[in-house]
């Protein structure tokens, strides 16, 4: 691995053709695969850009959506190549994109401390043997997809008939990267979904090849340590290995949040730290068994990583959570919505994150899941939700219906953000003879839905100018807390070298150690939590809510523990956290439930 950081999965369009600008340097980032509607336009787009030929898949084709998938990968694969073959053919001249390879990296890599020694060599023969050399020890960066694995709508032909589990939208997004040249990860995110983790092993690309070698990987995005251990044995079984656990904040993080209960990210992160070697050992003695039941022979245990996101905004933050436990890469999604070089963020919208505060970032209810979802208060469809509100018209129409689930009036799905069942809601709550604010309540929590199918690719259609006729240009956009603290556009220069300790960002900015900010997030959930439940609290809601406070007293007495110690930062930085912790104690234990 070339780069010790990544660029995750950012929305669906946000990050939907960010290899073809950083995989030639060596950075890895995750394109959604999700929505092929979206996917389709991207492969007409690059493939006119680069004069490729480009025949529509349509919806009339059998196994549409795993084609158009497959198509698009192999277009993003060829390109990122074609890329990466032209940089290394490069002379190595001043401010090209062969020298800005090997800058981008860290200090202290190996390649970067022989790139810095070779432009000390005099010219001749020894300088071009060793120029030589440097080329050849360049990778690109991974092109990565993520599967929400909980979005696996089931699908019906013209005439009504259920398609087959195999045509669910998870499974055809599977078949749609097990399928394409791709040598790269899926990253399985939102839970296990026992139909797809299962749906892997008709793949052999899962499996190692003669070399042991394996062709394409299964990384988890997971938030704790028992559930990873959970979903890794349920895949080894089956002979399929882990090769990545993506440990994600609960809450500091973009997009749907998924709050553990009440352990804190770095008590988390210690705990795989302690267990890990013992998680590997117990899994490839599994592994190795249903191998060998299928003809398959490995003396090693292939590699397994631990990489960590959500919240990092500080090259110290990056550094210990990579020295201190043992972490082989990490993360960094939402500051990449301030680089418009790396990720799809419109003008506008661009604006309007570089001006936003701490204020403009919140936890809300606005995803159709049923799941919190980080949410910004300036974006465009939020604008365009209070406005419908305004008009009398709450809902969005639901063209794409990925996100339908719902059956509670009629009998197919359908989506809690559409009109259709924001109008019936409203309907039946009228009827329930509830108080005024009970009412308020509950209409609120209705209409809040957003439509994000639509949403999360507007941004990318106005950049690249496809949006078409009569379409809905309102942009929803999921960033983390931690975007608040960054205030301007910066190119991917500038980003890199934050990450790496090359410059300052952040410097004279006021911002919480990012372990610090996450705890806060928990004690605002507990609270929103508590508060909810208070007329009709049951004594089993109180017991999970007081065992979910006693995991983050725990963490935070980890936590003193742990900065403490911290012998390598000035002892005011150090005392600044402390207090930080004092005051979050404080306001936890005036928390009574």
């Amino acid at each position: 691995m070339i780069h010790t950081f990544h660029i995750p999965v950012l929305g669906l369009g946000y990050s939907i053709d960010t290899p073809l600008k950083v995989a030639r340097y060596g950075i890895s980032s995750v394109i959604s695969i999700v929505d092929d509607e979206l996917i389709e336009r991207m492969r007409a787009y690059h493939s006119q850009l680069n004069n490729e030929p480009y025949t529509a898949i349509t919806k009339k084709e059998p196994d549409y959506r795993a084609k158009r998938i497959t198509a698009y990968l192999d277009l993003v694969n060829l390109l990122a190549s074609r890329q990466f073959d032209h940089l290394r053919a490069m002379d190595f001249d001043k401010g090209n994109d062969l020298c800005r390879y090997f800058e981008l990296l860290p200090e202290q890599s190996r390649l970067r401390q022989g790139y810095d020694l070779m432009l000390d060599y005099p010219e001749g023969m020894q300088k071009k043997l060793f120029q030589q050399r440097l080329i050849k020890e360049m990778e690109p960066g991974s092109i990565d997809v993520n599967i929400m694995s909980k979005l696996d709508k089931m699908n019906y032909t013209a005439n009504g008939d259920y398609s087959g589990d195999t045509f669910t939208d998870a499974l055809a997004a599977l078949r749609g990267f097990a399928n394409s040249k791709l040598r790269s990860s899926i990253i399985l995110s939102a839970g296990m979904n026992p139909r797809l983790y299962s749906y892997l092993e008709a793949f052999p690309v899962f499996f190692p090849d003669d070399d042991g070698q394996l062709a394409k990987k299964v990384v988890l995005k997971v938030s704790d340590f028992r559930s990873a251990f959970i979903q890794a044995k349920f895949l080894v079984k089956k002979g399929l290995w882990v090769s990545e656990f993506r440990i994600e904040s609960g809450l500091n993080c973009g997009g749907h949040a998924f709050a553990t209960e009440g352990f804190l990210l770095g008590p988390i992160l210690e705990e795989f730290k302690q267990k890990r070697q013992e998680m590997l050992d117990e899994l490839f003695s599994t592994y190795q068994a249903v191998l060998l039941q299928k003809q398959i022979v490995i003396a090693h245990p292939p590699k397994q990583k631990l990489t960590v996101q959500g919240g990092i905004g500080t090259a110290y933050e990056n550094r210990f959570l990579l020295d201190y436990y043992d972490m082989d890469a990490t993360g960094w999604g939402s500051p990449f919505l301030l680089v418009p070089e790396v990720t799809n963020v419109d003008e506008n919208t661009l604006t309007q994150l570089e001006t936003a505060t701490e204020d403009d970032f919140y936890l809300s209810g606005s995803s159709p899941l049923g799941i919190q979802f980080n949410n910004f208060k300036k974006s465009t469809s939020e604008e365009l939700r209070m406005s419908r509100l305004e008009r009398g018209r709450p809902g969005s129409p639901c063209a794409k219906k990925y996100l339908v689930s719902n059956t509670e009036f009629t009998e197919t799905p359908i989506c809690t953000a559409s009109r259709e069942y924001q109008h019936l809601k409203i309907e039946q709550l009228q009827t329930l003879e509830l108080t005024a604010d009970e009412y308020e309540q509950q209409y609120q929590a209705v209409t809040e839905k957003i439509c994000l199918c639509e949403g999360l690719c507007a941004s990318a259609y106005i950049k690249y100018d496809l949006l078409k006729p009569r379409e809905n240009k309102a942009v929803a956009i999921c960033p983390g807390p931690n975007l608040a603290y960054f205030s301007r556009a910066y190119s991917l220069d500038e980003m890199v070298q934050h990450i790496y300790g090359a410059t300052d960002l952040l410097d004279k900015i006021k911002r919480p150690h990012m372990f610090i900010k996450e705890l806060n997030l928990y004690i605002d959930y507990l609270q929103n939590d508590l508060q909810s439940q208070l007329k009709d609290i049951t004594e089993k809601k109180k017991k999970q809510l007081s065992k979910f406070k006693l995991q983050l007293q725990d963490g935070i007495a980890y936590y003193k523990e742990l900065f403490a110690s911290s012998a390598n930062q000035t002892s005011g930085i150090v005392q600044d956290w402390i207090n930080d912790l004092t005051t979050s104690e404080e306001q936890l234990s005036g928390i009574a439930i």
